[in-house]
């Protein structure tokens, strides 16, 4: 048996301590690409001003559908938006969540004076409003419509229609539906609620209401054999979010992860929060199946129960 020399093993164990060396390189390397250090939603949630509130206040729109006086309870389709993005931020039930009911024009006030947390009431992502407020989304697509009642259905088609100026064509104030009825010369009648054109309508103060389609799906479901809806060429889509306080960047980034989180279940079951959501109170009254749209700048985050973000 030939015996190593002091020389041969003291390169025997160069070359092993430099192959573990490596190896333990590479197996870090590997565990730096599992896990690249993405903040959790923990984490977030205790960036933002809600942590550690015992309720969530979330404003709604002050929408008669909204309101099942059965129940005592809101049910549309943004209440149910609403109650999804709350549970996902630990506030999950009514009893943990405040729906404060909001005109159009007081929104952006209830959100820069702290009176609500979010907005969840067919808030617009417009680039003047983006100055004021931050946004998550969008959790929705829609067009700007017109209801009419069954009465006029054959007299109010086109957008030439509506300029005539014996028709009263009704508005909420500081939407964005009010500012593209006047970029088309129809001067509206402009009120603070959807809710209170279509009662005016019926009381035969107003002639037709023009809103966004899914507030009007909303009328016409309370009112069937009263209204219908006028598809009108009025630019371009809307994209409606989540209203945030531009002082809360860590919440509005919860909450894109959030709608993101249901966008993403979607496409890969076919169901999710935004899907029951949206077939439970607005599909059977809009013309067609909507998706739900990719909300934009999602952060990476490592929710409570998954793994590092793949995406």
């Amino acid at each position: 048996m030939i015996t190593p020399s002091r020389q041969q093993l003291r390169a025997i164990a160069t070359a092993l301590a430099v192959t573990l060396t490596l190896s333990l390189a590479a197996v870090a390397g590997c565990d730096s690409r599992q896990e690249p250090g993405f903040p959790s939603v923990q984490e977030k949630l205790r960036e933002t001003q809600v942590h550690g509130q015992p309720r969530l206040r979330i404003g709604v729109a002050i929408l008669d559908p909204l309101l099942d006086e059965e129940k005592n309870a809101f049910v549309n389709f943004e209440a149910e938006i609403a109650r999804y993005v709350a549970a996902s931020l630990g506030y999950e039930g009514d009893r943990r969540i405040d729906l404060v009911p909001l005109a159009t024009e007081d929104r952006i006030p209830a959100l820069q004076s702290g009176e609500v947390d979010l907005v969840v009431s067919s808030f617009s992502m417009t680039k003047e409003r983006e100055t004021q407020v931050l946004f998550a989304g969008p959790y929705f697509v829609t067009t700007q419509e017109v209801l009419v009642p069954i009465r006029l259905k054959d007299r109010v088609r086109t957008i030439e229609d509506l300029r005539d100026p014996a028709l009263r064509v009704c508005a909420s104030g500081g939407s964005t539906s009010e500012a593209e009825l006047e970029e088309h010369g129809i001067r509206p009648r402009v009120v603070k609620n959807v809710s209170d054109c279509v009662r005016g309508i019926r009381e035969g103060r107003y002639d037709v209401v023009s809103s966004d389609e899914a507030i009007l799906a909303g009328f016409r479901s309370q009112f069937p054999t009263e209204f219908q809806i006028v598809d009108m060429p009025f630019g371009t889509s809307e994209r409606i979010g989540v209203g945030v306080s531009i002082g809360d960047p860590a919440l509005r980034d919860l909450v894109a992860y959030f709608l993101d989180k249901s966008y993403q279940q979607g496409r890969r079951d076919g169901s999710s929060p935004w899907l029951t959501a949206y077939h439970k109170t607005l599909g059977p009254w809009l013309k067609a199946d909507l998706p739900q749209p990719q909300p934009l700048n999602v952060p990476d985050l490592v929710d409570f129960d998954d793994k590092a973000p793949t995406r």
